[in-house]
């Protein structure tokens, strides 16, 4: 099987029977490091820590002293496996069938990882050493709490002297096929936690309680019931979601003394960090005033906000080089221009955005995180075509 799988398949088969479940490195970084020195890159692992996060093991690789200087940005770290009983094939074992090959980060994101691999030999091939710099910047943190990864990574690398001109990001970006979408932004996200404070009592007897779940609900609906925007020119409207909702109960006759809420919201370019928590904060607090299910309740509902994580902020990038370059790369490969989308979830470009221009662009995403995760070869090959083209023509400009 080795014989007829390409160069970027060979390589991405290596990596995915690396067991790199976050924040494991499982071997993953030892192939890279061993793979990119033998390239000539200079590679340096570096281990970060933090209060109540996992240590985090990270690549940071570069070839050649001089501008340009293109980054290539990924992850080797993988989301678990779930029941390993339920895949066609091992999830470590990197089996092909029917020209598609199957692991756990075939598309997320061993699989951009490869491809560009792949890209960079045949540039090296063909060009020699380049005229500019091409860098690795590589975590095991990105399906983890993205505490020890790519942030510190970027602090540690630019304390050193590096400076980026531009930044590809290996995310499966394309929905149905390669080439249907280049990432040139994301929407900014923002968790939080309400805790809704009542009074435990029998159910039977509701006057002597005051049921959390009631002041609970006005809250909800007040974040919910009217939508923040309708969208602007490059991005879709902010959208909140509950992904939780707890009270903790087991008992079918007990008023609980309180319930939780989690909440979600991906916020398009009306609103930053600061904006956003003040509407939701305005929302939550006319919710509590409404009396809508709290019925006879002179006072308003008891509750607290806990802001989760850190803001991911909104960004959008606009470096025409960069953009152009790979739109037209992708053209002249697959025939197809891509359209410049900012939907999704979030990518570690949110960290990148600060220090260069970044975009994403990988695989095709159906799959990622799915039981059978998996990825056609022919699609490595024709995104390992679209990275070679792209280096060809951005460092062709020099």
């Amino acid at each position: 099987m080795t014989d007829t799988l390409s160069r970027s398949a060979q390589i991405l088969r290596d990596l995915i029977r690396c067991p790199s479940v976050t924040p494991v490195e499982g071997g993953a970084l030892d192939y890279l490091q061993a793979h990119l020195s033998k390239l000539g890159f200079t590679v340096e692992r570096v281990t970060f820590s933090g209060e109540s996060t996992p240590d985090v093991e990270n690549l940071y690789a570069r070839l050649g002293t001089h501008a340009p200087h293109i980054c290539f940005a990924g992850h080797t770290d993988v989301v678990p496996v779930g029941n390993e009983a339920d895949w066609q094939f091992g999830p470590f074992s990197g089996d092909v069938k029917d020209g598609v090959m199957y692991g756990r980060g075939a598309v997320d994101m061993k699989g951009g990882i490869a491809c560009f691999i792949g890209a960079v030999e045949n540039f090296l091939n063909l060009n020699g050493t380049p005229k500019g710099s091409i860098s690795f910047l590589i975590t095991g943190d990105e399906e983890g709490p993205g505490i020890n990864g790519t942030d510190k990574l970027l602090k540690w690398a630019t304390d050193k002297g590096e400076v980026w001109d531009a930044c590809i990001v290996g995310e499966p970006s394309n929905p149905n096929a390669i080439g249907d979408a280049i990432k040139n932004g994301r929407r900014g996200s923002l968790s939080g936690k309400i805790t809704v404070k009542g009074i435990q009592g029998h159910a039977a007897y509701p006057h002597l309680a005051d049921n959390p779940v009631r002041g609970m609900t006005d809250l909800i609906t007040a974040l919910l019931q009217e939508q923040f925007d309708e969208g602007t020119d490059q991005f879709q409207p902010s959208n909140l979601e509950v992904t939780s909702v707890d009270v903790g109960n087991i008992a079918t006759n007990v008023i609980p003394a309180q319930a939780t809420a989690i909440f979600n919201i991906r916020f398009n370019d009306i609103w930053n960090g600061d904006t956003i928590k003040t509407e939701i904060l305005n929302r939550l607090d006319a919710g509590a005033k409404t009396e809508m299910t709290r019925h006879n309740k002179d006072d308003a509902v008891n509750y607290e906000l806990q802001w989760l994580g850190r803001v991911s902020p909104v960004f959008l990038t606009k470096d025409d080089r960069l953009i152009n370059t790979l739109t037209c790369a992708v053209a002249s490969v697959t025939g197809q221009t891509p359209e410049l989308s900012t939907g999704g979830g979030t990518s570690d470009a949110r960290f990148i955005k600060d220090y260069c221009p970044v975009v994403e662009f990988g695989l095709v995403g159906q799959t990622m995180h799915q039981v059978d995760e998996r990825t056609a070869l022919s699609d490595l090959d024709t995104l390992t075509d679209i990275y070679s083209k792209f280096l060809d023509d951005y460092f062709s400009k020099i």
